[in-house]
């Protein structure tokens, strides 16, 4: 069963998140502040995690940035009470995957979280079985079944949303895609043309990806349209 962390110290928030996520059949932990949300990640390691931003002790961008520089991969939903622009645009470069606005409708929640694990754990565990695909571009290799990414011998680590959207270009690879057709794909569901959350992760890719990120040699932008994957 997947296990969903809920990270909130509204405890009417979290047994309502709790309640609509094991009816869904997830199985659900909770922490009520950043300092026991770092700790259940190490004793519980859950398969996803919904966030709060504004926690006690210690915040959800702090939490954020510690897991992904523990190189936690872990996908995270963010919730914030904020509807500001920059909070949201900080924890997507902090390497949330996704984030939702208080208030929120639970089944919305669930239907966002099955959306980002219906591909984390869409392909089998591969075990380098000999047919396997292995998409290459320069001196990069992707390979789907195991969610890795190596370049050259160098093993990048991806969270999962990052993994997806290089997977996508790969897989279109000289094609120029467009914001929305990337977040329809990559992301399952309408953002309402907020591109922005496109050109985040495709940042962070370049940070990975990239020996000049000011003069990317893989992921091309293409002015007034989007981007599309080259080497």
């Amino acid at each position: 069963m997947t296990k969903i962390l809920v990270v909130d110290d509204e405890l009417s928030i979290a047994k309502l998140l709790q309640f609509n996520l094991e009816k869904a059949g997830f199985e659900v932990v909770s922490a009520y502040d950043g300092k026991q949300a770092l700790e259940m990640v190490s004793q519980e390691k859950p398969d996803f995690i919904i966030l709060d931003l504004m926690l006690p002790k210690i915040d959800g961008m702090d939490v954020c940035k510690t897991l992904r520089q523990d190189r936690i991969n872990t996908p995270i939903l963010m919730l914030t009470a904020k509807d500001d622009e920059l909070d949201k645009i900080l924890g997507l470069e902090l390497g949330a995957d996704d984030y939702l606005t208080k208030p929120f409708s639970p089944r919305e929640v669930v239907a966002r979280v099955k959306a980002i694990l219906r591909r984390t754990q869409a392909a089998p565990d591969a075990g380098g079985d000999d047919g396997e695909v292995v998409l290459e571009f320069g001196n990069i290799k992707l390979y789907p079944e195991k969610y890795e990414v190596f370049r050259g011998e160098e093993k990048v680590e991806l969270t999962p949303k990052e993994f997806e959207l290089l997977h996508y270009l790969a897989s279109h690879h000289g094609r120029v895609l467009t914001r929305d057709q990337l977040l329809n794909a990559v992301w399952n569901y309408d953002f309402v043309g907020d591109s922005r959350i496109v050109d985040v992760h495709v940042s962070h890719l370049r940070e990975k990806l990239e020996e000049d990120t000011k003069n990317p040699r893989y992921i091309k932008t293409v002015r007034g349209l989007g981007y599309k994957l080259e080497g």
